[in-house]
């Protein structure tokens, strides 16, 4: 079984997991792709990251 490195909470199902969109308005990159981290529910903490591909918009404001 999967475990949070933080709080070793047991990462069973999709509700364990949280999806975070971070983008161009949140300060993290500026470009035109949807970023997204993978939290724990229960703590928060970061436990992954990935690209999911290009804003619509093309990350115009």
């Amino acid at each position: 079984m999967v475990h949070c490195p933080d709080c070793e909470t047991s990462l069973e199902t999709a509700d364990d997991i949280e999806f975070v969109e971070v983008d161009a308005r949140t300060g993290f990159i500026k470009a035109s792709k949807r970023f997204y981290t993978a939290n724990c529910a229960a703590c928060g903490v970061t436990i992954g990251s990935g690209v999911a591909g290009a804003k619509s918009n093309g990350g115009a404001a």
